[in-house]
């Protein structure tokens, strides 16, 4: 995923300080809907634009003139893009009004990925998909703290899974439907196709998401100082590992499905990890409230499951499919847990908290990458599943004993 924002960026305050509209006999508190899918749009174009070569790496492989684990790294490079710059971008563009810097953001990813379109040079190609990587971490600093800003209280967790509902979208319909039209009219297209839907976006964000200001200079969020808030740390651990264990085996399907003697399944396959995966975000959108804990303990074991039979069982094609299914079941909800999770153990940091769990996630992705990488080259891609599984055990044991810190039996206010 590249997917995790600055809330304070957006917000400027604390998202639980925030005031209820509706008590008595006031209007009923209501999302803004229109507003909301605007910036779930934007986390769909960024999150596929970021994992769209999983599914077409030998096409673009081939064209590109170096090998799959080579290509793989398109997927690296973008993350490390998001990884080195969100802090500093986030900080520096602080002051900014805050949908002046979300249009700039989409502005500047547009143009990266037109690059990457019709460029038929490597090093060309790895330094437009850095810039896309620099684009949408900017974007990525604003959007939960965006969603957060513009609505009531109580609906906090709700509208950022609407927010967020444009990563399982996008793992769901947008992967499956840019490795069909990959196949079917080239990778290039697929790129082209982002462009196209990036400028769209544009005219939706300017007409219907509301402009908030920048902070103030003395406002500004220290980011180191969030280390030390109670439960600030577990939850970017989890984030960290849990996107690493994640991201090793999916930006390697293809290759592991054509290992598998699958290959041309890649599409139907991250179908149904990806329909799964809106379930999951529904899930959690209904359930979060007041279930963080434990939907995140069921999301870890879920996923974990999913390794164990692709580890032991792959050989079986219906597994496949089943394991898939587990897979979204247990990945969709993840990046809201992650986010809402960080944001209330912030507190008055959950800004800088925010900020950094979008720089650990997007390093979890660029080493998911690397290690995937080096994995296939040296182990071959059956390693993938096992090393998910050693990678889920921490996580499973810091989400646990985060009972009172992190990921508490009962969220504030409840």
């Amino acid at each position: 995923m590249s997917t995790s924002p600055d809330t304070a960026a957006a917000t400027g305050t604390d998202s639980r300080a925030a005031p209820a509209t509706a008590s008595g006999g006031e209007e009923p508190q209501k999302l803004p809907i229109l507003a909301l899918l605007a910036l779930a749009t934007a986390v769909f174009i960024t999150s596929l634009t970021e994992t769209l070569p999983a599914g077409l790496l030998p096409a673009m492989s081939g064209d590109l003139r170096v090998s799959e684990s080579a290509t793989g790294q398109t997927v690296t490079i973008y993350a490390i893009g998001t990884a080195l710059t969100a802090i500093p971008l986030t900080a520096a563009t602080a002051g900014w009004r805050r949908k002046q810097l979300l249009l700039t953001a989409m502005a500047g990813f547009a143009l990266a990925n037109t690059v990457t379109a019709v460029s038929s040079n490597y090093a060309l190609t790895m330094g437009a998909r850095f810039v896309a990587g620099v684009a949408a971490g900017l974007a990525w600093a604003l959007l939960a703290g965006y969603a957060r800003r513009m609505s009531p209280v109580p609906l906090q967790g709700k509208a950022i899974a609407i927010a967020m509902a444009g990563i399982p979208v996008a793992l769901s319909l947008g992967v499956p439907a840019g490795t069909f039209l990959g196949t079917a009219l080239g990778w290039r297209v697929a790129f082209l196709a982002m462009t196209a839907l990036t400028v769209l976006l544009l005219l939706w964000i300017f007409t219907t998401v509301p402009d908030y200001p920048g902070q103030e200079r003395g406002e500004r969020p220290k980011m180191l100082r969030a280390l030390r808030v109670p439960g600030v740390s577990p939850v970017l651990f989890v984030t960290l590992v849990f996107v690493l264990a994640h991201t090793i085996l999916y930006a390697y399907i293809a290759t592991f499905l054509d290992d598998l003697g699958m290959g041309g399944d890649t599409d139907l396959v991250l179908l149904v990890f990806g329909a799964a995966s809106l379930v999951s975000i529904w899930v959690v959108g209904a359930h979060i409230h007041r279930r963080l804990r434990s939907l995140t303990i069921a999301s870890t074991l879920l996923v974990a499951v999913s390794a164990a039979l692709l580890a032991v069982l792959a050989d079986n094609t219906a597994l496949v499919y089943i394991a898939a299914a587990l897979w979204g079941l247990g990945w969709g909800g993840v990046p809201t847990l992650l986010q809402t999770a960080v944001g209330d153990a912030g507190g008055d940091s959950a800004d800088a908290a925010q900020a950094m769990l979008v720089t650990l996630w997007n390093v979890a992705m660029a080493g998911g990458g690397i290690i995937g990488g080096v994995l296939l080259d040296v182990v071959g891609s059956d390693s993938f599943p096992w090393t998910v599984l050693v990678l889920l055990l921490p996580v499973l044991v810091v989400v646990l004993a985060s009972r009172r810190h992190g990921f508490p039996a009962k969220r504030l206010g409840a």
